[in-house]
């Protein structure tokens, strides 16, 4: 065959592999409300191990090795889950509208942007971005009633935790009602053509140079302007239209800019992925069959055993403890407040007892949310 007949079929064997896909995503969120109604839990790790065992010698039979089916099924299988969470949690709260207005870091191309874009698309049909300069601006949409939601970046696997936003946390009344990952891939992005070797200005957000130190340790004579956002930087490249200053950020949202990717891969760590956090102006009831987690507070004191006696409690309770943070406590020198993760729904019988427990034996005490985890471990398949 002809190069172009062959990629005709190829085009028409993709649309029908993305009808097959929508197909599979209504078929899925079939089995949610079955799964509703029943009262089941929304994910049943035994049946996803039998499903990819099942696929896996399916398609020895087509020629397609057991890697390839795997790590296809498992996006599948994510995002089946994911959406089923969503559907389950949404007739829980009740519906709120068909669109939502949200408050996030940048404008249109930032990371946060795409985060909101990610998280809210399973959640409303029509999404209202409100892009702010600031974490502090985003909390007050959120609290004025600007926003309905905003979304926060909160840590990074590359640059850690991203403090201003803990110590945000502590002093607003807003709850933190969801989370999701989004993987961060760094690129240096500028004007069409422009040659490498002739930078002389980078612009990126603080984080996004956090996150990529070490490469920026092997450039010289290179200034760096700090920007309050990703799509910040790449205003300024478009605006200068100089050859010699460039941005650091997603390719996707360079191109928005007209921007062109100059060289990529820049992160620190190989996989850079941050975490977000969505927070509101009222706390949500998770659904018993989606996998929670619980975020608070506390202030234990600073007499000998005390944060030990606080993680006691937790173990005791046998609640597992997904993060730990510690931030210094303004006006009070040496004392810290410790924000913790946890992997339990705070209505539960055991965390509300935890809760009870640690209320006693600390200072403070103070849950800043309970959400659907979306931490999806992909099953795994014996060898």
């Amino acid at each position: 065959m002809e190069l172009t007949e062959v990629r005709q079929q190829i085009q028409h064997t993709d649309q029908e592999l993305l009808q097959l896909l929508a197909k599979r995503r209504k078929l899925a969120l079939a089995v949610a409300e079955a799964k509703i109604s029943q009262n089941k839990p929304i994910r049943d790790q035994q049946r996803e191990e039998e499903l990819l065992l099942r696929l896996i010698e399916s398609g020895k039979a087509l020629e397609l090795d057991a890697h390839y089916v795997t790590r296809l099924f498992h996006v599948i299988i994510e995002d089946s889950v994911l959406q089923q969470q969503a559907k389950l949690q949404g007739e829980l709260r009740g519906m709120q509208g068909p669109s939502v207005k949200v408050a996030y870091l940048g404008g249109q191309g930032s990371y946060s942007y795409w985060a909101t874009q990610k998280y809210f698309t399973r959640r409303a049909e029509q999404i209202i971005d409100i892009g702010c300069d600031s974490f502090n601006e985003i909390i007050k949409a959120v609290e004025t009633g600007h926003a309905d939601y905003a979304v926060l970046p909160i840590e990074n696997t590359s640059s850690g935790s991203i403090n201003e936003v803990y110590d945000l946390l502590q002093h607003t009344r807003l709850s933190i009602v969801g989370e999701l990952t989004h993987p961060i891939d760094h690129c240096v992005l500028g004007l069409s053509g422009a040659p490498l070797n002739q930078i002389r200005q980078i612009c990126a957000h603080p984080q996004v140079i956090a996150q990529c130190s070490q490469f920026l340790l092997g450039l010289t004579n290179i200034k760096v302007e700090y920007c309050d956002s990703s799509s910040d930087a790449f205003q300024r490249v478009q605006q200068k239209q100089d050859p010699t200053i460039v941005a650091i950020g997603g390719e996707a949202g360079g191109k928005i800019y007209g921007l062109e990717v100059l060289a990529r891969d820049l992160a620190n760590q190989k996989d850079n992925v941050s975490r977000f956090i969505v927070v509101a102006r009222k706390a949500v009831t998770v659904a018993k069959a989606i996998p929670a987690k619980t975020t608070f507070i506390m202030f234990t004191g600073q007499q000998p055993g005390a944060l030990v006696d606080a993680l006691t409690v937790l173990k005791r309770h046998g609640i597992s403890m997904a993060k730990l943070e510690s931030r210094p406590i303004p006006g009070n020198p040496w004392e810290e407040m410790f924000y913790v993760d946890v992997l339990a729904n705070a209505n539960d019988y055991a965390m509300t007892r935890a809760l009870e427990e640690l209320n006693r034996i600390t200072k403070f005490i103070k849950v800043l949310g309970c959400y659907p985890s979306e931490d999806i471990q992909p099953t795994q398949v014996p060898a």
